[in-house]
């Protein structure tokens, strides 16, 4: 009797110890989901998800490596003015008194034929009315290369691009700082995610001389002599 006692006394303090070491090994949950992740089992997407993928590391530039930056830029202008302008003016002047140099001094010269008298007037009117609509539309794709790299990390880029056809020169640069995170899977940015952004854009040849001013045009523009 003593002996089946000891034998089932045995395996009651070996449940105990069981349940012991499996209870010390156990942490509560937290109920917050800001707070370590290491205490939120069971509530991340690794842990509940079969397709979850965990994001990739942001990949890590280097100086003179290649990015292209998708410039998509939209621009609308709508300005209207209108001008109403008058002007009156008048003057009446007489000469009552004047003076006469005789020799090396000054005397009074009275006016024997009456004083001189003057009467002016002006009045200027002028009504104008101006209204200007303006659009452009800039889309293209250019590769530029990581110039420098701030303390922060944000990457300074820069490109050039040059396209020649027979007489026809087409000439486009673009600078500016993007973020690492904003480059794509596809290795592009966005033109709208480009700070201190800096298009240039510039046509030569005959179609260009086909619609562009000339000189005495530009003149007659900028000062507008009527």
């Amino acid at each position: 009797m003593a002996a089946r006692i000891d034998a089932a006394g045995l395996r009651m303090l070996l449940l105990a110890a069981a349940l012991s070491t499996t209870i010390g090994a156990a942490r509560g949950q937290s109920s917050s989901l800001y707070g370590d992740p290491q205490m939120r089992h069971g509530l991340t997407m690794n842990e509940t998800s079969w397709i979850y993928e965990s994001p990739a590391d942001p990949k890590q530039f280097k100086l003179n490596d290649q990015i292209t930056i998708v410039v998509n830029e939209n621009s609308a202008v709508t300005s209207k003015g209108t001008m109403d302008r008058q002007k009156l003016a008048s003057m009446d002047a007489l000469l009552s008194k004047w003076v006469l140099l005789n020799k090396f001094s000054v005397v009074p010269d009275p006016q024997s034929a009456g004083s001189p008298e003057i009467s002016a007037s002006l009045q200027n009117q002028m009504q104008s009315q101006a209204e200007l609509q303006t659009k452009d539309t800039m889309l293209f794709k250019i590769a530029c290369r990581v110039a420098d790299k701030r303390p922060n990390g944000l990457l300074v880029i820069e490109g050039h691009r040059t396209i020649q056809n027979n007489n026809e020169i087409w000439e486009q640069s673009l600078s500016g700082v993007i973020r690492p995170q904003d480059v794509q899977p596809n290795n592009s940015v966005l033109s709208e995610n480009v700070a201190e952004l800096r298009i240039s854009k510039r046509e030569a040849g005959h179609v260009r001389d086909g619609y562009r001013r000339g000189w005495l045009l530009k003149a007659f523009d900028k000062y507008q002599l009527f």
